[in-house]
C-alpha cells in the first residue's frame, strides 16, 4: 500500500523506507553513541549489516525492537501481561485509545504484546513532535510506525494539521488496515487522573465520511487501560506540579522531555498489565438522538469508564488512598509490610527531587495522588 504524497511529513516510515533510513541512522554520530551503549560488546558495522537485512518494518520490529524492549522489562518490571478476551476479531485494525502514562514505553509495550499473541500487525503511533529532538529520534520512532502530531502552531494551522492527522488515521484504518494507538488526551496525566479529552475524539471525526458516529465507527475504538505498579516519572511529575504552582509561567524544556523519556525507560515499574475493553462500535451505534456536543461528551466518559474499569489495581493504589485520606478504609487490599514499603518508597521519590524551595508536604501529597486516583476512579465506576 503506497500512502499519498500529501502525508509524507507526517506518516509513519513504511518499508519502501527501511533501507535508506538504516544509512542515515547509521550515519549519524548520536545514533551510533546510544546504540554503542546499548551494545557494548557489539560491532556496529555487524549490527548495521544486521539491520540493513531486514525487508520490512514489521520484520524490523519483530527481531529487533521487540528483543531491546523486552530486555528492557525483564531489567526494570517485575512482569508484563495482557488481557485480550474483549476482542473477538484479531484482524480487525483497531483504533487503541488508552490513558497515558510513559511517553515511549506505552505503545511500545503494547507492540511487545501484540507481537507475542500472534496479531497480524503492530500499531501505529500517534506521537507529539515536542518530543523529536534530535532527528536520530525522529527517524527511529517513524521507522517503529510513529506519525506525528503537529504541536505549538497557530490556531488556522492547527486546524489545518488536525485535519491532515485525522485524513491520516482514517487512511490507516481504512486502506492499509493497520491499528493505531493514541492517547486519550495531550500529555501524559500527570496525577494519574486519566480524562479522555473530547478534542481527541473530535479530531478523529474530522476524517472519513458520514455522520460523527459514523466516522468514528468507521476507526472500531477499543479503549485500552494501561497500569504500572510504579511510575519511574511520578518524582519528574510532582517536582513539575510545584514549579507550576510557584511559577504559573513554567513550561517544560526539550531537556525535560529528554529526562522523563531516559528516566521512564530506565527507573522501576514493577508489574504492568494492558487490558482491552470491548471495541465501542456497538455502543456508538445506538447512541441516537444526540448533538454533536453531546455524542462527543458520552463517547468521552464511555471511554473512562472502561479505561478504569479494566485497571488493575495494585497494593500501593490504596495504601496511597488510605494515605491520602487518613484512613484505613481500604487496610484489606494491602499488609502493614505493603503499608510500609510504600512509605518507604514515598519517601525516596520525594528525596530525589532537587528544588530550593521544598515543599515537601505538597510533593507527599501529590504523589500520593498518582497511585490513589485510579483506586478512586475504578470505585466511582463500579458504583454507578
Amino acid at each position: 500500500m503506497f500512502t499519498p504524497a500529501e502525508f509524507d511529513a507526517i506518516r509513519a516510515y513504511e518499508d519502501r523506507d527501511l533501507g535508506a533510513t538504516i544509512k542515515t541512522l547509521f550515519a549519524d554520530e548520536a545514533f551510533r553513541g546510544v546504540l554503542q551503549s546499548l551494545f557494548p560488546n557489539q560491532s556496529l558495522p555487524l549490527l548495521e549489516k544486521q539491520l540493513s537485512s531486514y525487508t520490512s518494518i514489521l520484520e524490523f520490529q519483530k527481531n529487533f525492537i521487540h528483543g531491546l524492549v523486552t530486555q528492557l522489562i525483564q531489567k526494570t518490571g517485575e512482569g508484563l501481561t495482557l488481557d485480550i478476551s474483549a476482542l473477538t476479531n484479531r484482524e480487525m485494525p483497531y483504533t487503541y485509545i488508552s490513558n497515558h502514562r510513559d511517553i515511549i514505553l506505552d505503545p511500545a509495550l503494547l507492540d511487545i504484546l501484540l507481537i507475542d499473541a500472534e496479531f497480524p500487525q503492530t500499531v501505529e503511533i500517534a506521537i507529539g513532535d515536542n518530543l523529536l529532538v534530535y532527528p536520530w529520534i525522529k527517524h527511529i520512532v517513524r521507522l517503529n510506525k510513529a506519525f506525528i502530531v503537529q504541536r505549538s502552531l497557530s490556531l488556522r494551522e492547527m486546524l489545518s494539521a488536525s485535519k491532515l492527522m485525522s485524513r491520516y488515521m482514517h487512511f490507516v484504518i481504512s486502506q492499509k488496515k493497520n491499528p493505531i494507538w493514541i492517547a486519550q488526551r495531550e500529555g501524559r496525566a500527570k496525577d494519574g487522573n486519566d480524562r479522555t479529552q473530547e478534542a481527541v475524539l473530535k479530531m478523529i471525526a474530522m476524517g472519513g465520511e458520514g455522520t460523527a458516529a459514523e466516522r468514528l465507527m468507521a476507526m472500531h475504538i477499543v479503549p485500552l487501560s494501561i497500569s504500572y505498579e510504579f511510575d519511574p516519572c511520578d518524582f519528574l511529575k510532582a517536582k513539575e506540579f510545584q514549579m507550576k504552582r510557584d511559577n504559573p509561567a513554567y513550561k517544560k524544556t526539550r531537556a525535560d522531555d529528554l529526562i522523563n523519556m531516559q528516566t521512564g525507560l530506565t527507573g522501576y515499574k514493577g508489574r504492568i498489565h494492558y487490558a482491552c475493553a470491548p471495541c465501542l462500535d456497538e455502543w456508538i451505534a445506538k447512541q441516537e438522538g444526540l448533538s454533536n456536543a453531546e455524542f462527543f461528551v458520552a463517547t468521552a466518559r464511555r471511554l473512562d469508564e472502561e479505561i478504569y474499569r479494566n485497571y488493575r489495581l495494585y497494593p500501593n493504589n490504596f495504601v496511597a488512598l488510605d494515605l491520602l485520606n487518613d484512613g484505613k478504609d481500604y487496610a484489606t487490599h494491602y499488609s502493614e509490610e505493603d503499608k510500609t514499603s510504600f512509605k518507604q518508597y514515598i519517601r525516596q521519590q520525594i528525596d530525589k527531587i532537587d528544588l530550593p524551595n521544598k515543599d515537601e508536604a505538597f510533593l507527599r501529597e501529590r504523589l500520593l495522588e498518582m497511585y490513589a486516583n485510579p483506586a478512586k476512579n475504578q470505585l466511582a465506576v463500579y458504583k454507578i
